[in-house]
């Protein structure tokens, strides 16, 4: 057999290898289950910036884009000018949908007092960077109000006098746009907190006569804190018994409590061994 007829059948064999390959590849492929790609049919209204709370809606805020009809968003828009003119009530980011859930009612306005449940109110307190926990007491973080006070005797008391209190916004809200745009932390200068009438009036009181504290709680411990406070006298050792008013001559006299005697010294016995002498000896 010359070199010619060999390099034919080498050829030959080749092609016939290649044909089978590719007939087994393409038999493979057809046996394939099809999969189908779903196709976007609907339409959703999202963010186009974000929008922060207390936003007025406007048409340069939303956009449309397409969305899998089989997984909707529940309470999402299709239409603008369902979402237009209604105040955010939950912060937006960008190209999240828009829902009935994030937007005031309608007619109820922007700014934050469609955020507020009726019933309750929301009173801000000027706080700095140690009563505002140094930065993490923020939009929906829970707090107990702790209070420090001169009581009339003119001793001092720290009491919790507000428990599991919720806070609606950290900062004003120009700092919260300027942080947003410069991509920094939010300066917590202002915290407002959301609070029954009678916890308002608390509020008010105690930063009115004393000073006010921040106490950051865990969101899943909701238990009231109930406490007895803590006065200037248990925390320095001293008695806690008010002094005792008397009349001396006819004149007023405060006496002190008298102070807490000090514990007896032990004794101790010593013996003492001396040659053949064995004596005895206390010691204090």
């Amino acid at each position: 057999m010359n070199r010619n007829t060999r390099t034919l059948i080498v050829l030959a064999v080749a092609v016939l290898m290649a044909g089978l390959a590719s007939f087994g590849v393409w038999l493979t492929v057809r046996s394939m289950p099809v999969r189908e790609v779903e196709i976007a049919r609907a339409q959703a209204v999202v963010a186009a910036r974000p929008l922060m709370v207390g936003t007025m809606v406007t048409k340069d805020d939303v956009k449309i884009v397409p969305w899998p009809a089989a997984n909707q968003v529940p309470g999402s828009f299709t239409e603008i000018d369902k979402v237009v003119n209604r105040g955010i009530i939950v912060s937006t980011a960008e190209n999240e949908p828009l829902t009935e859930a994030k937007l005031a009612a309608v007619g109820s306005g922007a700014g934050l007092p469609p955020t507020i449940p009726e019933g309750m109110r929301a009173i801000s307190v000027r706080v700095n960077e140690v009563i505002g926990v140094a930065g993490f007491v923020i939009p929906g973080t829970r707090v107990d109000v702790m209070v420090t006070v001169k009581r009339p005797d003119n001793t001092s008391q720290t009491r919790v006098v507000l428990s599991n209190v919720t806070v609606l916004t950290a900062g004003t809200r120009f700092d919260q746009e300027r942080a947003t745009a410069e991509g920094k932390a939010i300066p917590t200068n202002v915290v407002t907190l959301l609070l029954t009438p009678p916890d308002a009036e608390k509020m008010t009181l105690a930063s009115e006569e004393g000073r006010v504290m921040l106490a950051l709680r865990n969101p899943l411990d909701t238990k009231p804190t109930v406490t007895e406070g803590a006065r200037m006298q248990a925390l320095l050792g001293e008695p806690s018994a008010p002094p005792v008013k008397t009349k001396i001559e006819g004149r007023p006299f405060v006496k002190a409590a008298a102070p807490p005697t000090a514990p007896a010294p032990k004794i101790y016995t010593v013996e003492t061994i001396r040659a053949a002498k064995r004596s005895e000896e206390e010691v204090r």
